[in-house]
């Protein structure tokens, strides 16, 4: 059961359980009571009605439950009063055997590990690189982010607007395995503050996007983007002033044509105006060590095919079966995982 926030909580809570058996068996008491009625020949009196008809001649009658089926909801009844016994729903009471859905998803869990964690652990002892050359290895890197990270960069990881592609060579934060792996373990935070007041006025914020767009040579107003130029310092301090980002900070590089969020003039004003602000989740909570580097190592290999061999087929449902022990931390993290943006690569 959920915390409540005091006692009389869980107190109201297990009277009302109890008054509402009580009134079930009382319920039941009293249509007991009902009888059909006889007459002087012995032989049953026509039913009284409750006065509803309909079409004409349909009439609800008032009979009396049948005894068998009445027992049965008295039996119902007792096999509630055992329930609540032996497992909570009282209130606060644990149940006799102290049985709670965190206590047996804690059991799966622990079990699971017990079972597969000498796997991921012979991988966690590895090299990154090298993990990412074991087919066996990929095999479950690619479940695991099928179950953990597909919800936000696809199936494909090739993510979406908001969400970064990971099959390419264009980082925020570096793709260097380790860096990746503080990604996973840590997540990350990216945030970009509304520049608009700082630049302006509303053709300052224009001219500073074209200027911005000019970097990659994107489709842009050669005349408006030489005005924006100068504005342009006020960016500079995260993006360079060549644009070309900075790492440490997650800031991107506005030279090259990839975009986050879409490169046409709008899209950027629209950053301009209104800053981002993303969120990766942190998995180091929902992932052990040994399935985070294994992770790692997959996201790793997608953008470095040249330095990875080709995944194999075989023992894929074994395979599949020891990653899918991540697969209770699914849900989850599909609720966690808001606006993994940006921040993440």
């Amino acid at each position: 059961m959920a915390d409540f926030f005091n006692e009389w909580w869980s107190k109201g809570i297990a009277i009302i359980t109890a008054l509402s058996m009580l009134a079930c068996v009382l319920l039941l008491w009293s249509q007991s009571k009902v009888k059909v009625k006889v007459g002087s020949d012995g032989k049953p009196l026509p039913a009284e009605t409750t006065g509803h008809v309909w079409d004409g001649d349909l009439m609800e009658q008032n009979n009396p439950l049948p005894k068998w089926w009445m027992w049965l909801f008295y039996l119902t009844v007792i096999y509630s009063a055992g329930y609540l016994v032996v497992y909570p729903g009282l209130g606060n009471w644990q149940g006799t055997f102290g049985w709670s859905q965190a206590g047996a998803y804690e059991k799966e869990m622990k079990d699971g590990e017990a079972q597969y964690g000498p796997i991921f652990n012979k991988y966690l002892a590895m090299d990154i690189k090298e993990v990412a050359k074991d087919p066996q290895a990929r095999e479950i890197g690619q479940r695991l982010f099928l179950n953990t990270c597909a919800q936000c960069h696809g199936s494909d990881a090739q993510g979406g607007k908001g969400y970064p592609n990971l099959t390419d060579t264009d980082w925020l934060y570096g793709g260097d395995p380790q860096t990746i792996l503080t990604t996973i373990r840590e997540g990350r935070h990216g945030q970009m503050p509304p520049m608009g007041a700082a630049l302006g006025t509303d053709d300052d914020v224009r001219n500073v996007a074209n200027y911005v767009l000019s970097l990659s040579e994107s489709a842009h107003d050669p005349i408006k983007a030489a005005i924006g130029k100068s504005k342009f310092a006020a960016c500079a301090a995260c993006h360079g002033s060549n644009g070309k980002g900075n790492q440490a900070l997650g800031a991107p590089n506005l030279t090259d044509k990839v975009w986050l969020y879409g490169g046409g003039i709008d899209t950027v004003m629209e950053t301009i105006n209104k800053g981002r602000n993303n969120q990766m989740p942190a998995h180091k909570t929902l992932l052990s060590d040994g399935k985070i580097h294994l992770l790692a190592a997959y996201v790793w290999s997608l953008s470095n095919n040249g330095a990875t061999a080709a995944v194999s087929s075989a023992d894929a449902g074994a395979i599949q079966q020891i990653a899918t022990t991540s697969a209770p931390v699914a849900a989850s993290n599909a609720v966690a995982g808001s606006e993994a943006a940006s921040s993440a690569r």
